[in-house]
């Protein structure tokens, strides 16, 4: 798998995705070091695009949130610049040259894991036919600028027993447009932690360590069904 160079748009749009809100109030964050490691490291370079769940919230250190791990099991350079209560419309404040996508495809990467999905449960009341349509764009803009890459989608986490209708429809979009532009899709990620209070942090809202080292083992074991 041949390795591209990053490019250096990331430092001011990091920044700027600061101001997005996140999960059920918690405090708004991008994770520290999102920076990746020297162009002339031969490792492939996976991406994250994703929000808390992603970003480590809740977690003792963002050492040991699943990504992190993940990326250290399998020799891959990590590049996660998730933010808190990120939604594909969800608390999304930036669209086209300034989202995550746009970071994301700057460098270029090998791999690229979504897990998107479950802040906009939250949205969905007001704001259904926008997060369909947004779906499709943000996969349709992944797969055109990325067209060496391969492309994960992760059916959407969630973390209560109880499943509102929203959930659903919504991992059926994120299902659907993963199909539609034929990438690999794991199903089942909303069930992995979700009901289970001895993985949840203080908060209840976030995973906690042990939340974390499911989740990497759920997900290393479905990217080896899909021979990645």
């Amino acid at each position: 798998m041949s390795i591209r160079r990053p490019r250096s748009l990331v430092g001011a749009v990091v920044a700027a995705l600061t101001a997005l809100a996140v999960l059920a109030g918690c405090a708004p964050a991008v994770a520290p070091g999102t920076g990746v490691d020297p162009a002339d490291d031969d490792r492939p370079l996976v991406a994250f695009y994703g929000d808390s769940y992603t970003l480590g919230t809740g977690a003792s250190d963002l050492s040991v949130r699943w990504s992190t791990q993940l990326a250290e099991r399998r020799g891959w350079r990590e590049f996660n610049p998730s933010v808190n209560g990120l939604g594909f419309i969800n608390n999304r404040r930036a669209f086209a040259d300034t989202d995550l996508p746009a970071l994301i495809i700057d460098q270029q990467p090998d791999i690229v894991i979504v897990t998107m999905g479950l802040n906009d449960s939250f949205s969905f009341d007001a704001r259904a036919d926008e997060i369909e349509q947004q779906i499709d764009t943000d996969l349709a803009r992944l797969t055109e600028a990325l067209p060496e890459a391969r492309i994960v989608v992760v059916e959407p986490f969630w973390y209560t027993a109880e499943r509102p209708a929203s959930l659903e429809t919504i991992i059926g979009w994120v299902r659907a447009a993963a199909e539609r532009y034929d990438l690999p899709f794991i199903p089942g990620a909303s069930t992995w932690i979700a009901g289970a209070p001895g993985l949840m942090a203080t908060d209840g809202l976030h995973p906690n360590d042990e939340g974390y080292a499911l989740m990497l083992e759920k997900m290393d074991a479905a990217l080896a069904e899909l021979g990645l």
